[in-house]
């Protein structure tokens, strides 16, 4: 038998967590070119040395989620990174394990996943709603604690991120969702019901950072209020976590290419290449 994973932080609540840092735009836009640079490097490092990198994107309805996944986008390789916008299991995983369906959708060597919602939803949304027992629930954390686990174990590097709002802020929002015709598509019924269940998903949110923020696999809980300090910041600690340990120097060109290019095409090949 094997040892549970050793937890991070039992004693977390969300009163205790902030939602507001300020950051300007000038210090924005500098910070970000610089998150966004690191992000590539660490993917190039990826593709040369064939590693794997998991990112789970949690969080409030309207935190902010889609602005970090897009400043992600805008620099990653599409041909080695994987965006999963995670909704209700469709028909086929019905009936099986929740975890099931998440196994086809983890990353091939050189490759990142990035989750926009995942396997929490087990203890976050069927927990609330209802649309699982108990039992089954409770069962969760140490099933997500051993998954996570056995994907550390065979490599894979793992990031979690929270994105925390405060209740004022998240139904400032919802407003400028509904006052901007561009947006309003974001505003669904989910949001309405979900924000009317606030204190339940609080209480969810907490025990799930207690019970699967480990020593090795910790949940990062992003003061969301600023969208600027929060994309740096998530930004920032995603680059930090997948490329912990890594070699980010460039990749070498490969012998037989450069030695091709410099035959048959008289390309000037710099020497050491």
């Amino acid at each position: 038998m094997t040892e549970s994973p050793a937890l991070a932080a039992p004693d977390f609540t969300l009163r205790g967590s902030e939602t507001l840092r300020q950051l300007d735009g000038k210090t924005y836009e500098k910070q970000l070119h610089a998150c966004q640079e690191r992000l590539r490097a660490v993917q190039l490092s990826y593709l040369h040395h064939r590693t794997r990198g998991v990112v789970v994107m949690e969080g409030w309805d309207a935190s902010g989620k889609g602005g970090v996944i897009r400043r992600m986008a805008a620099v990653m390789e599409p041909r080695a990174c994987s965006f999963w916008a995670i909704g209700p299991p469709q028909p086929e995983w019905q009936g099986r394990h929740y975890l099931a369906r998440f196994w086809p959708l983890l990353p091939e060597p050189g490759r990142i996943s990035v989750f926009d919602r995942s396997w929490y939803g087990r203890v976050l949304v069927e927990r609330v709603e209802g649309l699982t027992g108990q039992a089954a629930w409770r069962r969760a954390y140490d099933e997500i604690n051993e998954f996570e686990r056995m994907l550390l174990d065979d490599g894979v590097r793992i990031v979690k991120i929270f994105m925390h709002v405060s209740p004022k802020e998240q139904l400032r929002r919802f407003q400028s969702r509904i006052d901007e015709p561009l947006k309003r598509w974001k505003m669904t019924m989910a949001d309405i019901r979900n924000r009317e269940m606030r204190h339940a998903y609080e209480k969810a949110v907490e025990e799930m950072v207690q019970r699967t923020s480990t020593v090795r696999a910790p949940w990062h809980v992003i003061p969301g209020d600023c969208k600027k300090y929060a994309r740096v910041h998530t930004l920032g600690l995603i680059a930090e976590g997948l490329g912990e340990g890594l070699d980010l120097a460039p990749a070498p060109l490969a012998r037989d290419v450069a030695r091709a290019a410099r035959e048959r095409l008289g390309l000037n090949i710099p020497e050491g290449l």
